[in-house]
């Protein structure tokens, strides 16, 4: 298959263009700069020159494409309900390109379910309308299910971690460096779910062959990684001391992060197993911190 894919040149979308050509797919990736095209090309795909803000040329993108796997977004804290407008905006454009045609459309959503329950496959997602964070794109683009598009929600762990990683695992260990200390919230009792990038490039290209239209698919290796244990962790690599945040100094002390640190976040993956017959192989992620794929953080 012919497959478009957004994102191809970021952190999970680099690590699912080479499980699609191994699986024997052609890869046209989303690039929006030269470097991104270089990256894209470096991978063995086709570099496909756009933005999430031209709509119409996503929608010619995905028009000679047999599968469509979405997974960029535009990471600004600073307006975040700009970049879910955006992000609705590209949903329904691929929606309107798709409709009636069964060809998958893929894309990328989050973990948030209630403290303290684990949320599974089942559980529908809490973003829900065009003002819930990513533009509650996951809502639309398995309703357009009912239109003849092959949507698959794809939920990923809050932190999605290995070697390079500049998400949120990595923001944690440069905040902790510039603080001298390495906090978590309360008691640190909260919970993260966590993938090891490899693994969440490869459930991806798995989902593009085996995935069912309508599917909710979880990238979980970890259900829940105690954020205590994660905060020692990052301590230990960057040598401070791990110490507990009163919960309303968090937005002081960790910024926009303080938002989901803290956040408890508990997800199986058990159904998305079963169905692709994926089984997470890679390091856990306080293995991946012991081991040093977060000493480009650590060093600054």
């Amino acid at each position: 298959m012919r497959v478009f894919v957004t994102g191809a040149s970021g952190w999970i979308g680099s690590a699912t263009v080479p499980h699609l050509l191994a699986a024997g797919h052609e890869v046209v990736g989303l690039a929006r700069s030269d470097a991104s095209a270089r990256a894209v090309e470096a991978l063995g795909a086709t570099a496909y020159r756009g933005t999430l803000d031209d709509v119409a040329g996503l929608r010619a993108g995905a028009r000679d494409a047999d599968a469509v796997v979405h997974l960029a977004f535009k990471h600004d804290f600073s307006d975040y309900a700009g970049a879910g407008r955006t992000e609705r905006a590209v949903v329904e454009g691929f929606v309107d390109e798709l409709a009636g045609s069964g060809r998958p459309l893929l894309l990328a959503s989050g973990l948030v379910g209630a403290p303290g329950q684990v949320l599974t496959e089942r559980d529908p997602s809490t973003f829900a309308g065009p003002d819930a964070p990513r533009g509650g794109s996951e809502g639309l683009a398995l309703d357009a299910v009912e239109r003849g598009v092959g949507s698959v929600a794809l939920r990923f762990s809050a932190t999605v971690h290995g070697a390079g990683d500049h998400g949120f695992t990595s923001v944690l260990v440069r905040t902790a460096r510039e603080r001298g200390v390495s906090g978590y919230i309360g008691d640190g009792a909260s919970r993260w779910p966590a993938v090891h990038v490899d693994d969440a490039g490869r459930l991806v290209a798995l989902a593009v062959d085996k995935a069912p239209a309508g599917s909710v698919l979880h990238a979980v290796g970890e259900e829940g990684v105690v954020h205590r244990e994660i905060a020692e962790a990052i301590g230990r690599l960057v040598g401070v001391p791990a110490v507990s945040v009163d919960p309303a100094d968090a937005a002081e002390d960790f910024g926009w992060l303080g938002t989901f640190w803290g956040m408890d976040a508990v997800a199986s993956s058990a159904l998305t197993r079963e169905l692709l017959g994926w089984e997470p192989t890679g390091p856990t992620l306080l293995e991946d911190l012991a081991a040093g794929a977060y000493d480009h953080a650590a060093r600054g």
